[in-house]
């Protein structure tokens, strides 16, 4: 991503809008929201930055991962009256953020920008080890499917999803979106030497644990379970027990948040 910073517009605005983009290892934390009595990403954040400036202050992001979920490039937003210079504010934040999380990049940004509804797309990536013998290093951060995986299949199969459906399918049981349709621009199955089978999915927004849902759908075809077909019909028979089982959170990464640039100088 690549932001615009007026320094002379910016320094005078209070209170600023800070965008934070954000990784993190999802393995010890509850998922991105603040939750009563539960280590999460927007909790330690928002603890560092009120640490940081005295200010309290709420984090907004692009998407709110589960518990076990990772990210390499969430991004977030925040109002801050503090007049820290952006690169102090990373330096900072990584100073006061745990280990298993790092601010990648801190910026000025329009008075109005809002890190969710501005978002024009997400990519996440789910990482499947495929071999007999189980992950050590990667065994947080991958799931573990002994089988050989058809990759070929599992392609055939991810053709059907493509463009605009009712995932209703594939959505988690404690989705709460009011609409189940959404757009998938790209979906690539791929095989990564020597053991690696990964799923990349772009598309304009997700339902709740939709990605695990394709996953683990399209894990049941490369096990050669299920024909390629039975995707379209379980995406036609809107009904989430037609689908394949959710996959386990620690193999999804939100990999990137998509903008529109030429929206975010007009915001």
């Amino acid at each position: 991503m690549r932001w615009r910073r007026n320094s002379l517009l910016f320094n005078w605005l209070k209170p600023r809008t800070l965008i934070i983009v954000i990784e993190y290892d999802g393995t010890e934390f509850a998922g991105w929201q603040v939750q009563p009595g539960k280590r999460t990403v927007q909790g330690e954040l928002e603890a560092a930055l009120e640490k940081l400036t005295g200010e309290s202050h709420r984090v907004v992001a692009a998407g709110r991962t589960d518990s076990g979920v990772h990210a390499w490039g969430q991004v977030a937003h925040c109002k801050t009256s503090s007049d820290l210079e952006p690169h102090e504010f990373r330096g900072a934040l990584n100073s006061l953020l745990p280990r298993d999380a790092v601010v990648l990049d801190v910026r000025d940004g329009p008075a109005g920008f809002d890190a969710r509804r501005h978002a024009r797309g997400k990519i996440y990536r789910y990482i499947i080890i495929n071999r007999r013998e189980r992950p050590a290093i990667e065994r947080n951060r991958a799931w573990h499917v002994r089988e050989p995986l058809d990759v070929a299949a599992m392609r055939r199969g991810a053709r059907f999803l493509l463009g605009e459906h009712d995932f209703r399918s594939f959505r988690g049981q404690k989705c709460a979106s009011k609409t189940t349709v959404r757009v998938i621009r790209r979906i690539d199955v791929n095989k990564e030497p020597p053991d690696k089978v990964i799923i990349e999915v772009e598309a304009t927004a997700l339902l709740r644990q939709m990605i695990r849902a394709i996953a683990g759908t399209l894990v049941e075809v490369g096990r050669r379970k299920w024909l390629p077909g039975r995707v379209l019909e379980a995406l036609n028979a809107l009904d989430r027990r037609m689908a394949g089982p959710t996959a386990p959170p620690q193999g999804l990464y939100l990999a990137e948040v998509q903008y529109d640039e030429t929206e975010m100088e007009e915001v």
